[in-house]
């Protein structure tokens, strides 16, 4: 990698242990493709409540690619380490496909991706949409088309074209599937 791994711990001290699983397995990504040029993880613990223990934990993945950027958001119920696997599995399987659309093996997808809405909020007029690969993304109400924002539903198939934001991923031109 041509910048150094940053790690990002919210909500919490991340053990060396974790540290090590997350650094041990961020150099396992350039196997998948040379080229990688940054990552950046956080891992985000839920806010613990009276006597509450354990997750939902979440890690956020974000590789740095020769003019792209790709995200990856994973969470686990009870376990760090598997929304550490889990989140990793999904990056290197983003990277292989990367790696492929370079070399021209496969089209690169041009369609609008297909997603879920797995957050909304009707009165602020923004939401998230789980996509198909597991990553999560923004959108606001002025991008679902056909001014039919306030019919999404939690849990609703959705298309949708994906851009980056100034924030992360964001979505556009989102319709219901």
């Amino acid at each position: 990698m041509q910048r150094p791994l940053k790690i990002v711990s919210r909500e919490f001290p991340l053990s060396d242990a974790f540290e090590a699983e997350i650094r041990e397995k961020a150099s396992g990504l350039e196997h998948f493709y040379s080229h990688l040029s940054g990552c950046e993880v956080t891992v985000c613990a839920p806010v613990i409540k009276h006597h509450r223990k354990g997750g939902p934990f979440s890690v956020h993945i974000r590789l740095t690619v020769p003019g792209k950027e790709l995200a990856v958001d994973r969470q686990a119920e009870e376990e760090l380490s598997q929304a550490i696997r889990e989140a990793f599995a999904v990056a290197g399987r983003q990277l292989q496909d990367y790696a492929r659309e370079q070399r021209g093996a496969v089209k690169a997808h041009t369609g609008p991706a297909r997603g879920r809405v797995v957050r909304l909020d009707l009165k602020l007029g923004y939401g998230f949409l789980r996509a198909s690969d597991g990553h999560k993304v923004y959108f606001h109400r002025n991008s679902v088309l056909n001014n039919r924002f306030n019919d999404l539903q939690v849990g609703g198939a959705v298309s949708f074209v994906e851009e980056e934001g100034e924030s992360g991923p964001q979505a556009s031109t989102v319709t219901t599937a």
